[in-house]
């Protein structure tokens, strides 16, 4: 069977997208499987993650995206942007603004055209985030985890959490580039308070709206960028009051904005989502 696939980046955080809405594909081969093999950057095409484009009883269009490992994450920010450009580029949807079904709940993507008639920016109404540590899942004596003790291998690490459809420990630093994402990250992902696993934030404040950020993902390791880690960490850093209600993000790949709107309570993302080839894959 051949399959036709897109590969696409948002911020250097890359994906292999494919429209499966016949599930041609689901019947040939698991989507865990087929993440696992697209992949892996040496003998796959190479990806932090599989999109998959299905039909939706209940909204315009589902998500779904499985990582290297053949997990499924919730939801993915920088992931959404792309199927957002994808979607609308292959005229699956034809509407600016519309509903996607994920598994972390509705996400509502509103595509902006370029000169060239196709999009290239995606603001992303993230949804509410969730503060409870039940619902996180993070396992606390506290209701909200702010700034909470966290014992990694004796040491003591200062985590907040957060949960944008997907958990988020995010922590503060002094200096983003000595921040240690790959001994800690991985330590904090796999921690036992968290049930689920976590993606693991490293903020480091400029000023009251700008931050610098990497970040280790659960199931992928540390990534250019991370979308509803970008956007659970400006939540965390007002609830620290360390920063305003907007802020401009520098990723390793790139820079988002995130709003919180604290009327209605939702974050939104705005940044860039780029085709990068089409191609076919025998499976």
């Amino acid at each position: 069977m051949e399959l036709k696939f897109s590969k696409m980046e948002g911020l250097g955080n890359d994906f292999v997208v494919i429209d499966d809405r016949e599930q041609l594909v689901e019947n040939k081969v698991s989507y865990n499987d087929l993440s696992i093999r697209v992949c892996d950057r040496h003998f796959g095409i190479g990806a932090d993650g599989l999109i998959v484009v299905l039909n939706s009883e209940s909204h315009d269009i589902k998500f779904r995206i499985f990582n290297p490992d053949g997990s499924e994450p919730e939801m993915c920010g920088n992931g959404i942007r792309c199927y957002a450009k994808y979607v609308h580029d292959n005229r699956i949807i034809n509407k600016l603004e519309f509903k996607v079904d994920t598994l972390a709940g509705t996400i509502i993507p509103k595509v902006n055209i370029g000169e060239d008639g196709l999009v290239d920016t995606v603001k992303v109404d993230m949804g509410e985030p969730i503060l409870k540590t039940k619902d996180i899942p993070f396992i606390s004596e506290n209701e909200i985890a702010i700034s909470e003790n966290l014992n990694v291998d004796g040491k003591e690490v200062k985590v907040t959490t957060v949960s944008m459809g997907n958990p988020h420990a995010i922590i503060f630093v002094d200096d983003i580039k000595t921040a240690p994402v790959s001994t800690l990250g991985p330590k904090v992902e796999t921690h036992e308070r968290f049930p689920e696993k976590t993606n693991v934030e490293f903020i480091n404040i400029i000023s009251r709206n700008e931050m610098n950020m990497r970040v280790w993902e659960r199931g992928a390791g540390e990534t250019l960028a991370c979308g509803t880690g970008a956007s659970a960490s400006l939540v965390a850093a007002t609830l620290n009051n360390f920063t305003d209600n907007k802020v401009l993000i520098h990723l390793l790949g790139g820079d988002l904005t995130i709003e919180l709107d604290k009327n209605n309570n939702h974050v939104f993302k705005t940044g860039p989502a780029t085709l990068v080839f089409d191609g076919i894959l025998k499976i």
